[in-house]
């Protein structure tokens, strides 16, 4: 990584303080970093809604359709 000072006339220590933030930066967006999934809340969990599970179709099942008969 090449660091240019293209206007002004810096001190060593501003350089210093620059060059500091840049790094700090880039350090915390690595592409490399492995990243861990976000925690799941009580709120966002689906089991809080679907208490009790639902029953399995039986072999008729097909007969009791949306279609009125």
């Amino acid at each position: 990584m090449t660091i240019k000072v293209v206007r002004g006339n810096p001190t060593p220590e501003e350089l210093a303080a620059a060059l500091t933030v840049v790094r700090a930066r880039a350090a915390t967006t690595e592409p490399d970093a492995p990243t861990a999934p976000p925690a799941r809340d009580a709120w966002s969990d689906p089991s809080r809604i679907a208490t009790t599970r639902l029953p399995q179709p039986g072999p008729v099942s097909w007969s009791r359709t949306y279609w009125p008969g």
